[in-house]
C-alpha cells in the first residue's frame, strides 16, 4: 500500500517544481472547469451516461462527478495523487472514446490531454512537492536511491 502512495522523486527541483505547476493548473482546471458543473449529476447528465450505454447510470454519473470535483482536488494537492489520477484517467477515456466518439478530434482532444496528465501522476506520483511525499517517502528518499541495490545484495 505504501508503494502506490509513494511517490518518485527527480534529482532535479526544477523539474519537481514543473509537476508541482502542472499538476496544480490540471487539478484545479478539472475541478472548476468540468467537476463543479457536474456536481451533483443533473438528470440530463445521468440520462446522458444512460445513453452511453452504462448499467447504472446514476452510480456511474456520481462516479464520474466524484473523479472530476475529488480527484482534480487531490490532484491538486498532491494527496491520494495515483488513486485520484486513475479515476480521472478512467473518466477522460470514456469521455473521448465513448462520449465523444462520434465528434471531431478537436473536440475530444481536451479529453486526450487530462487523460495524458493523469497517466503521466498515476505513474509517477505527485513528485516532491505534494502532500504523497511529505506523508508516504521516507525522508531522504530519491529515485537514485530507491534504485540503487542494498550493499551485500547481488543486483537483480
Amino acid at each position: 500500500m505504501r508503494s502506490l502512495l509513494a511517490t518518485a522523486v527527480s534529482n532535479s527541483r526544477a523539474a519537481d517544481a514543473g509537476l508541482f505547476l502542472l499538476r496544480a493548473f490540471a487539478g484545479l482546471t478539472m475541478l472548476q472547469a468540468h467537476g463543479l458543473r457536474k456536481f451533483p449529476p443533473s438528470e440530463q447528465f445521468i440520462a446522458g451516461v444512460g445513453e452511453m450505454g452504462f448499467p447504472a447510470p446514476e452510480f456511474f454519473a456520481w462516479m464520474a462527478s466524484f473523479s472530476e470535483v475529488f480527484g482534480g482536488t487531490l490532484l491538486a494537492i498532491g494527496l491520494l495523487t495515483r488513486p485520484a489520477a486513475f479515476l480521472i484517467l478512467c473518466t477522460m477515456l470514456v469521455a473521448g472514446l465513448i462520449r465523444h466518439a462520434p465528434d471531431p478530434f478537436n473536440v475530444k482532444e481536451l479529453a486526450f490531454v487530462y487523460a495524458g496528465i493523469a497517466l503521466l501522476y498515476l505513474l509517477y506520483g505527485s513528485g516532491r512537492f505534494g502532500l504523497d511525499y511529505l506523508l508516504f517517502n521516507r525522508p531522504g528518499l530519491t529515485a537514485q536511491h530507491a534504485a540503487a541495490p542494498t550493499p551485500g545484495t547481488p543486483p537483480v
